[in-house]
């Protein structure tokens, strides 16, 4: 016997943190970050066979200015790690990173001194997705788990709180150059 069947019908009831999340969710606006093979994956995800538009994905935009979710695709040098992280600080809140193929979640096979270990380094990552290069279905399963995530995500102090977490989780990884065993 709650307020719900006191209504009359046709009412919805709802947060505004959920209805803002359900609207973002349906209006992801990507950065493009391709740096390797994944790019051509990601290229291939919003053409006509895969069609990132029906997920309200329809274009990727150039700018990081009009960008809300950063697609990185690919390995990340450690001269590129300053310009991710510049375009990253330079797209509004709230943003999300997805860590698109092995090299951009982990530094996959190239475990040197140029290739920055995994992109989580350099900025928060909200998805990772594996794969080498993973295909465009396996892209398009992740953005639909980062839409359930974003649908359900909370706003404004709570949202800064996670983000600084994230980062100052970062920080405290240990550099690829004091790992030890299989590494080395």
């Amino acid at each position: 016997m709650g307020i719900e069947e006191k209504l009359p019908s046709g009412v919805l009831l709802s947060t505004v943190e959920g209805l803002a999340g359900y609207m973002r969710k349906a209006s992801f606006w990507p950065a493009s970050f391709g740096l390797a093979c994944c790019a051509i994956e990601m290229m291939t995800s919003g053409g006509p066979k895969h069609d990132l538009g029906r997920f309200g994905m329809e274009v990727f935009r150039a700018s990081p200015r009009q960008a809300d979710v950063m697609i990185v695709a690919g390995r990340v040098s450690q001269k590129m790690a300053p310009v991710l992280r510049q375009i990253y600080d330079q797209m509004p809140e709230p943003k999300w990173v997805l860590a698109m193929g092995v090299c951009a979640s982990s530094g996959g096979m190239f475990n040197n001194y140029a290739v920055v270990q995994g992109v989580d380094h350099v900025v928060p990552v909200d998805m990772y997705l594996p794969g080498c290069p993973p295909r465009p279905q396996m892209l398009i399963d992740a953005i639909l788990k980062l839409h359930d995530k974003v649908q359900h995500t909370k706003m404004g102090a709570h949202r800064a709180a996670e983000i600084e977490e994230l980062e100052t989780a970062a920080l405290r990884a240990l550099p690829t150059s004091e790992m030890k065993g299989q590494l080395r």
